[in-house]
């Protein structure tokens, strides 16, 4: 089980989008990264393609470093730290500190 998950609310950390929330869209495990929306735009040039029939300037989301993100608390609704924990039933649960499961939203 993973600290960050898709469909988690995260606070950034650290760098230019200090204390902006968003939803993680993506995770990238091997780089260690995650891509969250509305957060780090950056523009790419596109030349028109089947695709995008018009091409020119599109702003996307780049990846961020996994550590400059923390998840939200559900019942203090402040960054958090995150703790594996196997409930009852043998199952593995985000706790956070404050004692509330973290789950994602799909």
């Amino acid at each position: 089980m993973q600290r960050l998950q898709r469909g988690d609310t995260v606070v950034v950390i650290s760098g230019k989008y200090k204390g902006k929330q968003g939803r993680i869209k993506k995770v990238l495990v091997d780089d260690d990264k995650v891509i969250v929306e509305g957060i780090n735009l950056v523009k790419r040039h596109m030349r028109p393609n089947p695709r995008n029939q018009q091409g020119g300037i599109i702003e996307k989301e780049a990846p961020l470093w996994a550590s400059k993100v923390m998840p939200l608390d559900p019942k203090t609704n402040k960054p958090t730290r995150v703790k594996i924990k196997i409930d009852e039933n043998g199952q593995k649960a985000r706790v956070a500190k404050s004692g509330a499961v973290i789950e994602a939203e799909r």
